[in-house]
């Protein structure tokens, strides 16, 4: 099912926490947009529900950047694939791996190749400033706790 959403700058905070609230163990979250959308703002809200005191860095750099209890209250990694060009380099970062107790938020999912989830959320962030619209692919597997109506 796809779902359309307007939004502000100031409402992306409360929309990344909706799902954020949600997300469970083996799920997967696609966040896809431009440079400068809005991935890891909405990235970021998701961690702050689950627990992260402070603000998360962007894992550009590191590529992978992992979250576990304490600190939040599911373990999640926060991925950001700019920086991959081959899709060898991804058997690499074993991502399946934090799928067993946790969940994977992922930036730049275009760089997946034909690999991917197929009941993970995507989440397709386009416009600018504060005219933003999220285009959610809500998959079998979210459709029930969905929680933007």
């Amino acid at each position: 099912m796809t779902r359309q959403y307007d939004y502000g700058l100031e409402e992306a905070e409360r929309i990344g926490a909706a799902i954020g609230e949600v997300l469970a163990a083996g799920d997967v979250v696609l966040l896809s947009g431009d440079l400068g959308a809005g991935k890891t703002t909405l990235a970021r809200a998701m961690l702050k529900q689950r627990g992260l005191a402070g603000e998360a860095p962007s894992p550009t750099f590191a590529i992978v950047q992992p979250y576990a209890p304490p600190e939040v209250d599911l373990p999640i990694a926060h991925v950001d694939l700019y920086r991959i060009e081959a899709e060898d380099e991804l058997i690499e970062l074993g991502l399946d791996d934090y799928l067993y107790d946790g969940a994977l938020l992922i930036e730049w999912p275009e760089r997946l190749g034909g690999e991917g989830w197929p009941d993970a959320l995507t989440l397709r962030i386009s416009g600018q400033g504060d005219a933003r619209v999220l285009t959610a692919e809500v998959s079998a597997a979210w459709e029930a706790r969905w929680p933007l109506r």
